[in-house]
């Protein structure tokens, strides 16, 4: 990498990264960190621990969003904020997440390692619940915070074992005082690995995010009816899961039919009764469409439950379809994207503009406030796995573009 004099420690970064991934490491080389578990209130631990060790204020609000402050010179600026989320899937990766929390956490020491105050300060964050995997409410701290879910209903939510999102905070101790609410903020940055093939396959370090594309997600219950599998002619049967093959497919199709920019999935599947020799009576499953271009998802919004429909009606099986919400494209804040356009240049790293195909709380965020992400690439593109990699110079690369946009930033003139 070439111009700058400002250096983050390579070397320190990925030591770091090591040593958050020992806190709920797996057998397989990833790790599982569930939200508001008591593997996530040791990693919450580790990381409020760094940040004291830099001289870092730490705050907490009421959704266990962790704020940690490097004052600047100018006290009436308002603050740049970076970071992401340290929670896992069950059996997620070193880096989802995790590495947009511990390279922000690598830009604060480098800067007091230059000794260098910035005119306005700046703010870490550890967003709660990104993934969603424990309460089934993706974003859930970003959300809360960025006031697109009420408290209260987030409070509600409960795991598999009934345990509600108020009762998990309390129990590791991060039920803060601090009002979830967004507050007045210069900019958000937001490094992650990209979860995608398309940075690797053109051997890009950098990717320039502009947005994030537009989504709409389903919940599906086709209701046959049970049957001996035995006794049960094919004029009698009124199968669940042909119904939800036939519409399976359907999303399949939808999906290719808008190219490579399409994205279409069915990712979860209950079959009831379950039982090999039962002809299967309900059917429930998941459906979701994402495409960056919001119009693009209003006609597949438009057109899918009518199709389904009319699938469920040729198979005599009712198909009941609850859209659980649907989101429109997010495009980034111009200025901070030409932030991370101007570091990569700088530095000499190969860079493309990308539109994001996963959400991040940068989503949500953004709605508040001036938003831009960096995306760095992951080996097949794989996230979401035990086996998500990447190189410690992808690392290195995206951190030092991070710091860069970030002072950048934290040091214009207004």
């Amino acid at each position: 990498m070439s111009g700058t004099n400002h250096r983050i420690d390579g070397k320190r970064l990925w030591d770091s990264l090591m040593a958050m991934a020992e806190i709920g490491a797996t057998p397989k080389g990833g790790v599982k960190r569930l939200t508001l578990t008591e593997v996530d209130q040791r990693g919450r631990q580790r990381f409020a621990a760094w940040c004291e060790a830099l001289g870092l204020t730490m705050r907490v609000d009421a959704i266990g969003n962790m704020f940690a402050r490097r004052e600047g010179r100018d006290p009436t600026r308002l603050p740049v904020l970076l970071g992401s989320h340290l929670d896992s899937q069950p059996s997620g990766g070193k880096f989802d997440g995790a590495l947009g929390v511990i390279a922000g956490l690598e830009v604060m020491r480098s800067l007091n390692d230059l000794g260098i105050t910035t005119e306005a300060p700046i703010e870490l964050v550890n967003w709660t619940d990104e993934e969603g995997s424990r309460f089934g409410h993706s974003l859930m701290g970003s959300g809360a915070w960025a006031g697109i879910y009420p408290l209260d209903k987030v409070y509600g939510l409960r795991d598999v074992d009934g345990v509600t999102v108020e009762d998990a905070l309390n129990a590791i101790g991060y039920k803060g005082e601090a009002p979830a609410a967004p507050f007045p903020a210069d900019a958000y940055f937001e490094l992650h690995i990209e979860q995608g093939p398309i940075l690797e396959r053109e051997a890009r370090q950098i990717g320039i995010v502009t947005g994030a594309q537009a989504q709409v997600w389903y919940d599906a219950v086709v209701t046959g009816q049970d049957a001996h599998a035995g006794t049960t002619p094919p004029s009698a049967r009124r199968d669940a899961l042909v119904c939800a093959a036939r519409i399976i497919d359907l999303v399949d199709r939808m999906m290719r039919a808008r190219g490579e920019d399409g994205r279409g999935t069915v990712g979860q599947l209950h079959v009831l009764p379950n039982s090999r020799n039962v002809v299967p009576g309900e059917v429930r499953f998941s459906v979701e469409f994402r495409h960056p271009d919001t119009a693009e998802i209003d006609r597949l919004a438009a057109q899918f439950p009518r199709e389904a429909g009319f699938i469920a009606r040729d198979c005599g099986t009712p198909l009941q379809l609850t859209e659980l919400f649907r989101l429109p494209a997010q495009p980034f804040d111009p200025g901070c994207v030409d932030l991370v356009r101007q570091a990569a240049a700088r530095l000499g790293l190969p860079a493309r503009e990308i539109v994001s195909g996963a959400g991040h709380d940068a989503v949500y965020v953004a709605r508040s406030v001036p938003t831009a992400m960096i995306f760095t690439p992951c080996k097949d593109g794989l996230s979401h796995n035990e086996a998500e990699s990447i190189e410690p110079g992808e690392a290195e690369a995206g951190c030092q573009v991070l710091f860069e946009a970030v002072l950048a930033r934290a040091n214009r003139a207004l």
